[in-house]
């Protein structure tokens, strides 16, 4: 694939230590990018950024937490043209509306802010990773679509508002294969669920992280403010 990077360009990834992230970390050093891998688990960013090779630093980064941020910013040998921001809290540990929103999209304005503040690099471009549960999907806990549903809102302000400074899109994955889903296409109900979506299995990690950067390459440069679907055709047979 060429999508038009140019080579040592840099990417931050984050939550790059498993699942999409990780996989959009493999897919840009092929591309030909410089990986930034950062998760708040510190070991499994060193694995990602161990399999890309010289192409790739990690930091452990909690992207709740503005220091933690702006130091991993500062290390960084050169400015990051692009950004991932796929980190965010799991759905499935219980935690209140308030501090499940401000988690999940939250930590996506911090990381952007922070990252905006510096070089004012030409054709900076980021994707957010929202989700189906924040377009149609209706999911439990309350918290989760809510906080989808509003990084969806946050990318259209960034391209409508911000976009002297950044192009901005977003990718709204339906069920993708990833620790987070361990299992869950063998329960009752992950069989009910496959049998609604046209393609007949779950996403791959990569085939979102393709997508997301395609939405970052100089391809895509007219593509602003979308919020583009990847499910597999999952949504349109609800």
């Amino acid at each position: 694939m060429d999508f038009g990077f140019t080579a040592g360009d840099t990417v931050i990834v984050t939550g790059a230590g498993s699942g999409i992230g990780r996989a959009t970390a493999l897919a840009g050093a092929a591309l030909g990018l410089r990986v930034a891998a950062w998760d708040i688990d510190g070991a499994a960013a060193a694995a990602t950024a161990a399999a890309v090779g010289p192409a790739a630093v990690a930091a452990t980064v909690d992207v709740d937490d503005d220091d933690q941020v702006g130091r991993a910013l500062a290390a960084l040998d050169r400015p990051a043209r692009y950004l991932v921001n796929n980190a965010g809290p799991p759905s499935g540990v219980p935690r209140p509306f308030d501090e499940g929103v401000r988690l999940g999209v939250g930590s996506v304005r911090r990381v952007t802010d922070a990252w905006l503040a510096g070089a004012a690099l030409p054709g900076r471009a980021l994707v957010n990773v929202a989700s189906v549960a924040g377009t149609t999907i209706g999911t439990s806990p309350d918290w989760y679509p809510a906080a989808k549903a509003a990084i969806a809102g946050y990318t259209r302000h960034l391209a409508a508002y911000r976009s002297a400074e950044v192009r901005a899109n977003a990718v709204a994955p339906g069920m993708i294969d990833t620790p987070r889903l361990a299992g869950f296409a063998a329960s009752p109900v992950g069989q009910r669920a496959l049998e609604r979506i046209p393609l007949g299995r779950l996403g791959a990690p990569e085939d979102i992280a393709h997508v997301i950067l395609f939405l970052l390459s100089p391809l895509a440069a007219y593509v602003n403010g979308a919020v583009l679907v990847v499910d597999g055709g999952w949504t349109i047979t609800q």
